[in-house]
């Protein structure tokens, strides 16, 4: 039987995407003055994209996630990659959902591009990612930060502390 993952064609293969740069600012829940800047190649997966990120806003990567085209409704995406979708089998996602540990950043991206990057379904941090820019170069680091703007809030707080 195919994967539903596998009917969609992938304009480059991981050689070709290791000699691309991609350089993406991520905004914490829309808030223009939350960002960070960052260069990964293009031979990532989406994994490590939302590794990065979180890393980025210091959060724990302990939490379920996904990408969406929609920026305001996750569930209006026509173009979705989600966890859950890397295990068919324990969790159901829709027909066109892809996973994400088999799916390089140059396949998803091109500059100008945003998406919605969902992380911990319960707590619903959003994050808008855009890609500012492509380039021939190759990225040996896991990921180059650029900028970092604002502080990101606490993925915990303490509410009781904030009743006292």
């Amino acid at each position: 039987m195919e994967s539903k993952n596998s009917i969609i064609e992938d304009k480059y293969t991981i050689k070709e995407a290791k000699l691309l740069a991609y350089t993406f600012k991520v905004k914490l829940n829309h808030r223009k003055k939350i960002y960070r800047e960052f260069i990964i190649s293009g031979s990532s997966d989406l994994v490590s994209l939302a590794s990065v990120i979180v890393e980025n806003f210091n959060f724990d990567f302990d939490h379920a996630y996904g990408f969406y085209s929609n920026l305001k409704n996750n569930y209006r995406s026509e173009e979705k990659y989600e966890l859950f979708a890397d295990n068919p089998i324990e969790f159901d996602t829709d027909d066109d959902t892809r996973g994400v540990s088999d799916v390089l950043i140059a396949n998803v991206f091109e500059p100008k591009k945003k998406m919605l990057f969902l992380f911990d379904y319960g707590d619903n941090w959003e994050f808008e990612i855009e890609c500012k820019k492509v380039e021939d170069k190759i990225v040996k680091e896991s990921f180059i930060l650029i900028k970092s703007n604002g502080i990101a809030p606490e993925q915990y707080p303490d509410y009781d502390q904030e009743e006292e």
